[in-house]
């Protein structure tokens, strides 16, 4: 999908790169901040949020779960379509503007640059593409007409309130990594249009064409495709590793979706 559909149903995507962690990575902020402020995500807002921390295996003595609180910082363009998001061992770029993958991975990969520039990144560890799908049947038309067959769920003779269906496969996704994991979700409900509860666009605003909030049928293709180990901070290695995710999702895309719904979206 180089070329952009004229109606794509890409309504949320995130790209994110995780490295080796930075506990100072407070002190490098403002480099950072600086950086992708000139270069168009000049809103900042620092973010504290509470996570949840499991001790690791092996320590010599036993301790519970425990709820610390994290911080995190948006770089964020002014209309607030797209933007990054840095914690101390990530970085993540996410678009409610989604154009082609091509300036997608560009832009992880510039905000990864800002992150190298500044702190001397020893390695990155993961790296992932995920895309949010809106499948919104027209006048006349059903959520069937747009998803292939396996995925339409149970017939039975009464309303279906929601509907999901998760595959996961090993992938083949050289030049860097071997394998990598995908993860394709579809999710069918009469209701507003919505995110699932751990992607949220934080920071961003909704495409108008895709703020539904009255209840209507339709259908969320939720893909996920990742790769992780020891990977060498050299952007045009990681690119072609992105590209390579890339692709498969494209594959998979095909695999889902039918003619007809593609015919729309084209």
């Amino acid at each position: 999908m180089s070329a952009k559909m004229s109606n794509a149903p890409v309504y949320y995507a995130l790209a994110q790169a995780h490295f080796n962690p930075v506990a100072a990575m407070a002190k490098y902020v403002d480099q950072i901040q600086d950086r992708l402020r000139r270069d168009g995500y000049p809103l900042f807002e620092p973010q504290q949020f509470m996570q949840l921390v499991v001790p690791g295996p092996g320590q010599a003595q036993p301790r519970e779960p425990q709820i610390q609180q994290a911080v995190s910082w948006l770089m964020t363009r002014s209309d607030r379509s797209a933007g990054f998001i840095l914690g101390p061992s990530t970085i993540t770029y996410h678009t409610t503007r989604y154009q082609t993958h091509n300036e997608f991975i560009a832009e992880l990969l510039r905000g990864l640059a800002a992150v190298h520039e500044a702190v001397s990144l020893d390695h990155v560890s993961r790296l992932g593409l995920r895309y949010l799908d809106a499948v919104l049947p027209r006048a006349g038309e059903t959520t069937e007409q747009y998803l292939v067959g396996g995925l339409h769920g149970i017939d039975f003779d009464a309303v279906r309130q929601h509907a999901m269906t998760e595959s996961v496969f090993t992938t083949d996704t050289r030049p860097l990594a071997r394998n990598g994991t995908l993860v394709v979700r579809v999710y069918r409900a009469v209701a507003p249009l919505g995110f699932p509860p751990d992607m949220l666009p934080t920071g961003l605003a909704v495409a108008p064409q895709f703020e539904i909030k009255e209840a209507r049928e339709h259908a969320i293709i939720d893909t996920d495709h990742y790769v992780q180990g020891r990977m060498p901070v050299e952007l045009d290695e990681l690119n072609e590793q992105l590209i390579s995710l890339h692709a498969t999702i494209k594959s998979v895309f095909r695999a889902t979706t039918t003619d007809h719904a593609r015919g729309v979206w084209t």
